[in-house]
């Protein structure tokens, strides 16, 4: 041991990077005893040094660290996922016994998450993939909390992790979500719609720049200004605060000074990839995973600025003011799409794996503390509140009537754009969701009569949908030869 404190603690912390350093705090500042383990030591060392005075006990091995443990241990892992998590598991479970818990904090897959909750049940420990939102200020003073496993577990839980949740007026931001991985499937999503989200306000962002050639300081008065209505967010409020950064060796607004070069850590793939799986369209995220890794080619892009011609006219001569708020309502109606996408694809993961995950717990526990929070989870709330079964956002009368009273000037924005060169791929993918949406009929009849025809995949007749799958000899039917590629043997 390295401490002269507490003989006992009530939570242990693997893992002291800033997320794992400022859970602790926090965990101990709530009334609990925080033993702590680092495969640096010196960072074990380093960190009781500088919290001096803190009911911290400090351990160098895990053995050390599980026998300064209560019993049950409640184990929290904030360690990189993948490997990581794995070998540190390996490590670990020797000293574990039955009935302790262990909580994998990170941005684990969650696959990987019930691969693990399985194996570590035969042992009688539970396993937890939780999901942790709001960055390094979350983490110190209240993040949103995602957790997934064992319902009886959760109870020995719970005390701990409401008292340091964030907190909104609806209460702890933290719930039980449901069984093994289905608190890292909520979060992975909760990334998607962030990704989307992040990529609707630049979009925002560029074509209130370039169409009325706006300064960082006017786009920080408009933002600030969208952010006392229903656009109301974390995200809205940092973009407000960015724009107003002087870069300190230039004097130049600092946010043009930074590469237009968008990092990701995977869980935004993650979601497009498990909603391709499970059939559910959520084209506003996948178009802003898209775009960062368009943003990732800046020399090919540079490259193609000086050699592609456009057509686009560069020039907009329409209203300004006009205009201004039309970007505001494709913003709100694209967001409002986003969240539909985001909430339609839990809600089809959680009846894929009987999760059993409430939605409408699921807004509630991103009102504080987590990255998307913003006034109309509120909105969201009261819609699952109303119908539990909703299968769709859009279906809410309150989202209908919001949307519909943005359509106008969402329309106007994405063809503002669209004529003069401006990429909107998340709103004009949002734009495009809700016209698919509210269509009883698509291009689809022609799509699988195709497939008929070169792979013979059969098709259902609209006018007899029940009567099971049928298949046409379209190139006899049509009376001309078969279609062929022109291309000869």
């Amino acid at each position: 041991m390295t401490t002269a404190g507490p003989k006992v603690a009530q939570f242990g912390i693997i893992g002291l990077g800033t997320m794992g350093a400022n859970l602790a705090l926090n965990i101990e500042e709530h009334g609990s005893a925080v033993a702590v383990w680092n495969l640096e030591t010196e960072w074990v060392d380093r960190f009781l040094a500088n919290n001096a005075g803190r009911r911290l006990i400090g351990a160098h091995t895990l053995q050390e660290f599980c026998r300064s443990l209560e019993r049950p241990r409640r184990i929290l892992l904030m360690i990189t996922a993948g490997d990581p998590v794995e070998q540190t598991l390996l490590k670990l479970s020797p000293y574990l016994s039955p009935g302790d818990i262990v909580i994998d904090g990170g941005n684990s897959y969650f696959k990987d998450t019930m691969r693990r909750e399985t194996q570590l049940r035969q042992t009688m420990v539970s396993y937890f993939g939780m999901g942790v939102s709001g960055g390094e200020e979350g983490a110190r003073h209240g993040p949103s909390l995602m957790p997934g496993g064992s319902r009886e577990a959760y109870e020995h839980l719970a005390p701990i992790l409401q008292s340091v949740a964030a907190k909104s007026d609806s209460g702890p931001c933290v719930t039980y979500v449901g069984p093994d991985g289905s608190g890292h499937f909520v979060k992975m999503v909760h990334n998607g719609i962030e990704y989307a989200d992040m990529q609707l306000i630049a979009e925002a962002y560029d074509i209130l720049s370039r169409a009325l050639g706006l300064n960082a300081a006017e786009l920080a008065e408009i933002f600030a200004e969208w952010n006392r209505g229903p656009l109301e967010s974390y995200l809205i409020d940092i973009t407000a605060q960015i724009l107003c950064v002087a870069d300190p060796e230039t004097g130049n607004p600092l946010v043009d000074m930074v590469l237009d070069k968008a990092g990701q850590k995977g869980t935004g793939r993650w979601t497009a990839q498990v909603a391709l799986d499970l059939g559910v369209p959520v084209p506003t995220i996948t178009a802003a995973i898209d775009e960062r890794a368009m943003s990732s080619m800046k020399e090919e892009r540079e490259l193609a600025n000086q050699l592609v011609y456009s057509s686009a006219d560069s020039r907009y001569s329409g209203d300004k003011r006009e205009l201004i708020r039309a970007v505001h309502d494709a913003l709100h109606a694209s967001k409002i799409c986003s969240y539909a996408q985001g909430m339609k694809l839990i809600r089809e993961g959680s009846q894929e794996w009987q999760w059993n995950i409430n939605l409408r717990e699921m807004a509630r526990t991103w009102k504080g503390g987590c990255i998307i929070r913003a006034r109309f989870l509120d909105s969201i709330m009261r819609a699952y509140e109303k119908h539990p079964e909703l299968p769709n956002l859009l279906l809410d009368y309150d989202f209908m009537t919001a949307v519909r009273k943005a359509e106008p000037g969402w329309r106007m924005v994405v063809g503002t754009a669209v004529r003069m060169g401006i990429p909107v791929p998340a709103m004009s993918a949002s734009l495009s969701y809700f016209d698919s949406y509210r269509s009883a009929q698509l291009p689809q009849n022609l799509t699988q009569a195709q497939r008929d025809y070169f792979g013979a995949h059969t098709y259902q007749r609209k006018d007899r949908p029940n009567a099971g799958s049928v298949h046409s000899d379209w190139a006899h039917m049509s009376g001309k030869p078969e279609a062929t590629t022109g291309v000869k043997n």
